[in-house]
């Protein structure tokens, strides 16, 4: 039976890439690898290799619990201690002063590859603000469970938002990366 590796998994393949990096990553509830979030997994894997020094959540937030639709705020990760930048709120691309003192941005979330689902475009604005800053961008992507087909319309020029921020179709068959 073959076995598929997300990025996340693969640790052995990235951590020499973070090594002595001041790093952000853009993640939620399907960011795991092992069952573990990956913030709590790089936590102990960094430990005096490189330093995870802030989350940046899309909707539903950081930890998967906030509804559909529902302003995500800056908050700080009980759990980790991090602190966390909204990117479905005030912001949906990080601002400048979000990426001062960073090195590297991981991404590494889960998208089921429909059109209107806001992990596309949050991932097209970090892409963004990295470039404008000058910061490496790592996606470490996941499988589409939706990978096998494409359907519905294609968006229209002139259409785009944050529900919709590529012409693409509804179902797109492809991985967020």
């Amino acid at each position: 039976m073959n076995t598929i590796l997300t990025g996340a998994d693969q640790p052995e393949s990235y951590l020499p890439i973070l090594e002595g990096k001041r790093i952000a990553i853009v993640a939620n509830q399907t960011s795991e690898i092992d069952g573990k979030h990956l913030v709590d997994s790089l936590l102990v894997l960094g430990k005096d290799r490189f330093e995870l020094k802030r989350v940046f959540a899309p909707e539903h937030g950081f930890r998967g619990n906030i509804d559909d639709g529902v302003e995500v705020l800056d908050e700080t990760d009980v759990k980790s201690g991090l602190p966390v930048f909204s990117l479905y709120g005030r912001n949906k691309k990080p601002i400048e002063e979000s990426l001062e003192g960073i090195d590297l941005v991981i991404f590494d979330i889960q998208d089921v590859g429909v059109r209107f689902y806001t992990f596309i475009s949050t991932m097209h604005y970090v892409m963004e603000a990295c470039a404008e800053n000058d910061i490496p961008l790592l996606v470490l992507d996941r499988p589409n469970p939706n990978g096998s087909y494409a359907d519905g319309p294609i968006l229209k020029e002139g259409f785009e938002s944050f529900v919709g921020i590529h012409p693409i179709p509804v179902v797109h068959g492809l991985t967020i990366g």
